[in-house]
């Protein structure tokens, strides 16, 4: 099986404003198998990446308007995709802001496209698989694929927007723990950016909670502490 045959499936997202080189880097991964998106900017990017969910992103960091690393900790809100950074700072200071911020390669241009690909690659490896354990949660008829960013009830596919999703991953990976609001101040954004308030937050949690089928009166996976927080509490056996 060659490697266009194992990667067919996945999607990768180029943001790159330099039109001659975003076009030879889809036409690269185009014959590796690959699905490409194009966008050249990070406002673009951002909007997109939230919608389509690619499997990787290869970005730039000089874009127009908002810069890459703007562009970085903004998907790194709502995806664990891996993200190779394609730039032409070759400084210490750009490199070390940019894997803090959630990179997971930093190559510098000009690159060798071979080099590239094999970097592709093994970024993708490193990816969770649907099967690994711990990644997939049932609770009933729901399940929550979290390699996948993908719900499901009684098979259906439960459409949550992107807040919805990176909260109901906190809840579900805290294993049982509270999570408190300051906690999801911090590491979930409000739909716009910026933080999630109380009162926003208490709305979210009532549209997730219809769209999972779960009872506020009668909670089977989301306790509401007062005043603290919320908890997950599928599989306890208590409301």
């Amino acid at each position: 099986m060659t490697g266009a045959d194992v990667d067919a499936a996945l999607t990768v997202m180029v943001v790159e404003d330099d039109a001659p080189l975003r076009g030879a880097l889809a036409v690269s991964l185009s014959a590796h198998g690959y699905e490409v998106i194009e966008t050249g900017s990070a406002e673009e990017a951002i909007v997109v990446a939230e919608r389509r969910a690619p499997d990787l992103v290869l970005l730039d960091l000089a874009l127009p308007g908002a810069d890459g690393q703007h562009a970085l900790r903004r998907f790194r809100t709502f995806t664990d995709a891996p993200i190779l950074v394609l730039t032409v700072r070759d400084g210490k200071a750009d490199k070390v802001e940019a894997l803090d911020g959630g990179a997971d390669d930093y190559v510098v241009k000009p690159f060798d496209v071979d080099e590239l690909m094999a970097r592709v690659r093994a970024a993708l490896r490193r990816r969770p698989e649907p099967g690994d354990a711990g990644s997939t949660v049932t609770v009933g008829d729901l399940e929550v694929d979290l390699a996948r960013r993908r719900v499901a009830r009684a098979g259906e596919d439960v459409h949550l927007t992107p807040t919805e999703l990176r909260f109901l991953e906190l809840l579900v990976r805290s294993d049982g723990r509270l999570v408190t609001y300051a906690q999801v101040a911090r590491e979930v954004p409000a739909s716009r950016g910026g933080e999630l308030d109380q009162q926003s937050l208490r709305v979210l949690v009532g549209q997730l909670r219809r769209k999972l089928g779960d009872d506020a009166a009668d909670p089977k996976l989301i306790l509401t502490h007062f005043g603290l927080g919320y908890r997950w509490i599928a599989g306890e056996g208590a409301a």
